[in-house]
């Protein structure tokens, strides 16, 4: 059983972001049908960003008070009629009525309202099912399935997008997770059998103010602000980046960003693998230090290089090791949100990753910005830098932040 549920989850998470970064592979193309700018398009993609992070905290409140099993369900059942209701965003459709832009920022809020529990109520679901010495690891291949559907979607969907129309693609792209959430619904439980707990779940609160105050918890929520930040550039403009700003054609823009979330793909779960692996050998802490620390430091030479690098493979080699190194990185705070959050692991994922996607939110209108004053280049500077400073998550009051 638990082979199976690890399964489905890590089948969520490659459907989910397969279904989030279709956009941007569908971007330039709608960008040109209806005339819209950069700064337009990022609105349309921080429109999700923003409904996904405040509704966060009350996403994994959900998987505590009502079982991962029931909030995986409404997740998948509702984040795939959002994507297949943008299919009817544009003109004709919704966009008629509301104009081009409202209608795909409404259509994106509502997809980010049903998609922001779904790494929290993973999280709830490992600390039900999994054993402690496991979180990150597993943790690590369900991140792992965000690699996997970034890295599928600019080849499939691009494809599709070829074959049957944009709109076609997103109404196909939404049908598959609604199948998923019902195979999902029929195939699990919220706990192994003999282990549901004896005070009934929907009686018991959350201590709000327990996880706010505590210290460890709001730390790894700042820090998780930076990751998701720079990883948030790479979901929603490297496809255009490598397009517009390295002249690749569209095959060679989409075969370098599959590159790019095949390593994101590996590196989530050997992150996990080497932190479980030195926590065992030297510790909790040591484990989850290193590789936070080593994650950035290591993205931000590969990023740095990469850039100033004339040759086309070796650039786009590099930026899939800042990538990769990154998501190494990403995964360990999962690892110590699950174990300083007790039994509201998803209340206290839901927080921390609010944090992260706030930062998310962020990363698609600034960057653009930064790039029309200061160039592309630093716009991804600036998301390195950010990142990089989240060493001081894991060295300042380093016993208290991570003795998890």
């Amino acid at each position: 059983m638990r082979t199976r549920i690890v399964t489905l989850i890590f089948l969520f998470s490659v459907m989910s972001y397969f279904d989030r970064t279709i956009l941007s592979i569908a971007a330039p193309g709608i960008m040109k049908e209806f005339s819209l700018s950069e700064t337009e398009m990022g609105v349309v993609f921080s429109a999700f960003l923003a409904s996904y992070t405040l509704l966060m905290i009350p996403g994994g409140r959900w998987a505590d008070r009502y079982g991962p099993r029931n909030v995986f369900t409404f997740f998948a059942l509702g984040s795939g009629l959002a994507t297949a209701l943008f299919a009817f965003g544009g003109k004709p459709g919704l966009g008629s009525v509301l104009g081009i832009i409202p209608a795909f920022v409404v259509i994106r809020l509502a997809f980010g309202v049903f998609t922001a529990p779904i790494y929290p109520t993973a999280a709830k679901m490992s600390a039900n099912w999994i054993p402690y010495h496991q979180h990150a690891r597993v943790m690590g291949i369900v991140n792992g399935g965000a690699g996997l559907g970034g890295a599928v979607s600019p080849l499939l969907f691009s494809w599709m997008i070829r074959t049957y129309g944009w709109r076609m693609s997103f109404l196909m792209a939404g049908v598959a997770m609604m199948v998923l959430g019902a195979i999902w619904h029929v195939s699990v439980q919220d706990y192994p059998p003999g282990s549901q707990p004896v005070e009934p779940r929907e009686k018991r609160k959350v201590d709000w103010g327990r996880l706010f105050r505590n210290r460890r918890l709001m730390t790894l929520a700042a820090g998780y602000f930076a990751i998701d930040y720079f990883e948030y550039i790479f979901f929603y403009w490297i496809y255009y980046y490598l397009g517009e700003v390295k002249h690749l054609g569209q095959r060679e823009s989409a075969v370098a960003t599959t590159a790019l979330f095949i390593v994101m793909m590996f590196m989530y779960p050997l992150g996990g693998w080497v932190a479980d692996g030195l926590n065992r050998r030297y510790g909790k802490p040591f484990g989850l230090r290193a590789v936070g620390i080593g994650g950035v430091v290591l993205s931000a030479i590969c990023l740095f290089a990469g850039v100033n690098i004339d040759n086309v493979t070796l650039s786009v080699s590099l930026m899939a090791l800042a990538l990769g190194f990154i998501s190494a990185a990403d995964v360990v705070y999962w690892a110590a949100t699950i174990d300083v959050s007790g039994n509201d692991a998803g209340a206290g994922a839901g927080i921390m990753n609010a944090g992260g996607n706030l930062g998310g939110f962020f990363a698609p209108i600034v960057t653009p910005w930064i790039a029309s004053h200061f160039g592309w280049t630093w716009g991804l500077y600036f998301g390195s830098l950010l990142a990089l400073s989240t060493v001081f998550v894991w060295t300042y009051r380093s016993s208290k932040v991570t003795n998890v």
